[in-house]
């Protein structure tokens, strides 16, 4: 069945990029309503945005959705991957800036938001996206692709020039509360060098210690070093359950990138919805009591949310 939260709950934190202080609050929302931030800062046009692939605008340092009016929120993978992780289908952000607060660079301070309202059925059969074939999108010797799978399933690999990192790759599937244990807590990293050129330009202003992985040339500048020694590889899979969120459902397949990233994560969703033969709808938990059940009809490509 679709699920939502028992009961709202509030946050405050700092925008990555912006370096604002950020209020945001997840309300319950009902069921077929989807994942849609609300942008309570405007309020001179259209502030809704839903939380969509067809919505991203912006991918180059985080992933950005953004509605026709031009009003956006960044930075929404973490929350993105934690609403798919604890299985949240509907809910209302209210937010009253342009990003999502960075928290401590993972997912794991949403899961605790999550947990701490509760998550509740509703008498409302679950969509999810069944992979029927294999899709692969590359680009600049990056790779990602969708493959055809029994239960939800993320996998990659990464390779940095650097000490701390090299090589690693990580697979899990995400069942029996496997994201929160296994990708949650792992927290976005970036090196030294380019903190302080982004800062220079005026972006990452919110960027410390305290929201990510820091690397210099050898080491985790970080004084309590890291959480798993591979988060690396870790959090680029948590990055990439919250981009897949935006499909509009979960989706039913093997994930497998491979030095892939937001950019790619986006253009693989676009593949999948330009090839039909490739997907389909299934119902879970319906109200005759069916575990799993096509949807008849033709398949729709999720597009837009009620208002």
């Amino acid at each position: 069945m679709q699920q939502t939260l028992r009961t709202f709950v509030t946050v405050e934190g700092t925008g990555l990029h912006s370096g604002a202080l950020i209020a945001m609050t997840l309300r319950p929302a009902p069921a077929g309503h989807g994942i849609v931030f609300l942008r309570t800062d405007v309020t001179d046009r259209d502030n809704r945005v839903p939380a969509l692939w067809n919505r991203v605008v912006d991918t180059r340092l985080c992933t950005v959705v953004g509605n026709e009016a031009g009003v956006s929120v960044g930075t929404v993978e973490h929350l993105m991957a934690a609403l798919r992780g604890c299985g949240v289908d509907n809910l209302l952000i209210e937010i009253d800036g342009p990003e999502v607060p960075v928290m401590d660079g993972s997912s794991l301070p949403f899961v605790r938001l999550i947990e701490q309202a509760g998550v509740i059925a509703q008498a409302a059969p679950r969509r999810v996206i069944r992979i029927l074939e294999t899709v692969v999108v590359e680009q600049d010797g990056k790779r990602a692709s969708l493959s055809p799978s029994e239960v939800g399933l993320f996998g990659g690999e990464i390779v940095f020039d650097h000490p701390q990192i090299g090589a690693q790759s990580y697979s899990t599937p995400l069942v029996n509360g496997n994201f929160i244990h296994e990708l949650a807590s792992a927290r976005t990293f970036g090196f030294l060098h380019e903190v302080e050129y982004l800062q220079a330009q005026g972006l990452a202003l919110g960027g410390s210690l305290d929201n990510a992985i820091v690397l210099d040339a050898e080491r985790v500048v970080n004084p309590d070093g890291l959480r798993h020694p591979d988060e690396f590889i870790r959090h680029k899979l948590l990055d990439a359950v919250g981009d897949l969120y935006l499909a509009g459902a979960p989706i039913l397949g093997a994930y497998e990138g491979s030095r892939a990233g937001h950019a790619l994560n986006n253009a693989l969703l676009h593949a999948l919805f330009a090839a039909p033969q490739a997907w389909e709808y299934v119902l879970i938990g319906n109200a005759s009591g069916d575990a799993f059940l096509p949807v008849p009809g033709v398949a729709e490509i999720p597009d837009a949310l009620p208002a």
